[in-house]
């Protein structure tokens, strides 16, 4: 053993411990950064062999930073809609160009904001990635993401596919005198005894009123056309008059519905060419057999319980928000939302593998394991929870207790 082998000894010391008060700092600096992983010093010492039992040969120490990257951050709210925070194991997918062909990365900070072009981006400038959706709100390829982009989205119009109707008809209503042919009430020959306008849209968000008109042709059986208000509207060979369909619904004694040709019963209409709009598909909801919940027959006057349709005129892109299951919403200002895209989650069988990088992200490494993209809360992947941002997961009185132990 030497003099030098002692000194050489102590300035390992030194320098283990030099770079323990480097990752202190970094923890320090960080304590602020969203979904921070704070570094750990774990020191291990350097053994020489010796020559004889008589001697001994210094070696040293070293220090070697690992990442607390499975730690839990505390999750807190924010105001932003566009963000969201992991709760539980997993990563957002970040991409480091726009087009989705750079660098595949990783982050747990949640904060995701559009840029001009109306890609979602992280403040550190990575682009957040996740699975398209179709025009049925389904995933079109689970082994592909894009960038989140809201920019290309200016409106919605939702046409009308469903019609609900509740309502009485007198039990006491005269019948109708005369020979009854499907149509007669569309083509003006018989008048309707009770009929009710209803509002649908078209596929171009146009609204087109119709009528559901009503007329008793024998004891308990009521006559249903669907009348386009305007004639025009509609295509006049498919639609003779306005007449979109016509059916038969019965009640029984007790006033309730015995049988509803129209229960169900898909009515297309197609749009007169001039309108532009693509054919409807109306679904008629008059109630169920045996029930009051729709169409009833009392001896009372005929009134109207309600009239529902789904469908929407044009609306404007007035929002978009990340919700806990990873959908990314827009909200137009007709009332109508519409999934654009489903963030998956990335986890890793290592999550403490990762390489980290500038920008608060970590890169895949042989370490930590092939990534699996998975949907919040299935399969081990933590669940999401939206308006709020993972806090960094160090404590600064624990970090400035170390610095004074490492000083």
């Amino acid at each position: 053993m030497s003099l030098f082998g002692s000194l050489y000894s102590g300035v390992s010391g030194l320098g283990a411990q030099s770079r323990a008060m480097s990752m202190i700092s970094d923890n320090v600096a960080n304590v602020n950064t969203t979904g921070y992983k704070g570094a750990v010093a774990q020191f291990a010492n350097m053994v020489t062999s010796k020559e004889s039992v008589s001697s001994y040969s210094p070696g040293g120490v070293r220090s070697i930073g690992a990442m607390s990257i499975s730690r839990q951050g505390l999750i807190q709210s924010s105001n932003s809609p566009t963000d969201a925070a992991i709760s539980g194991a997993g990563f957002f997918v970040m991409n480091s160009l726009p087009d989705g062909t750079g660098e595949q990365i990783y982050t747990r900070a949640g904060s995701f904001s559009p840029d001009f072009l109306g890609d979602l981006r992280s403040p550190s400038g990575f682009y957040l990635q996740g699975w398209l959706l179709d025009a049925d709100e389904n995933v079109v390829d689970v082994n592909q993401t894009e960038t989140v982009n809201v920019g290309n989205v200016n409106g919605l119009a939702t046409a009308t596919t469903n019609i609900s109707l509740g309502a009485n008809l007198d039990a006491d209503q005269a019948l109708h005198a005369g020979v009854y042919a499907a149509g007669d009430i569309a083509a003006g020959t018989v008048d309707a005894q009770f009929s009710r306008n209803v509002q649908v849209y078209d596929s171009l968000g146009r609204p087109q009123p119709v009528t559901m008109a009503f007329l008793k042709t024998a004891a308990n059986t009521w006559q249903v056309e669907l009348i386009a208000a305007d004639p025009t509207s509609v295509d006049a060979l498919a639609h003779p008059n306005g007449l979109l369909g016509t059916g038969t619904v019965t009640f029984n004694g007790d006033g309730s519905l015995a049988t509803n040709t129209l229960d169900g019963a898909t009515v297309n209409v197609t749009w007169a060419a001039a309108t532009g709009a693509d054919p409807s598909a109306l679904t008629l909801d008059l109630g169920s057999a045996g029930e009051t919940n729709g169409l009833t027959q009392f001896a009372s006057p005929t009134n109207v319980a309600f009239v529902q349709q789904n469908g929407a005129e044009v609306g404007e892109l007035n929002g978009v928000r990340i919700d806990e299951d990873g959908y990314v919403i827009a909200s137009f200002t007709n009332g109508e939302n519409r999934r654009l895209y489903q963030l998956p989650i990335a986890t890793f069988a290592n999550p403490s593998g990762l390489d980290p990088r500038s920008g608060n992200v970590f890169a895949q490494t042989e370490a930590s394991g092939a990534f699996n993209l998975r949907a919040a809360g299935r399969g081990g992947a933590g669940i999401l929870a939206p308006s709020a941002l993972e806090a960094a997961n160090v404590d600064l009185a624990d970090e400035f207790t170390k610095m004074i132990v490492t000083q």
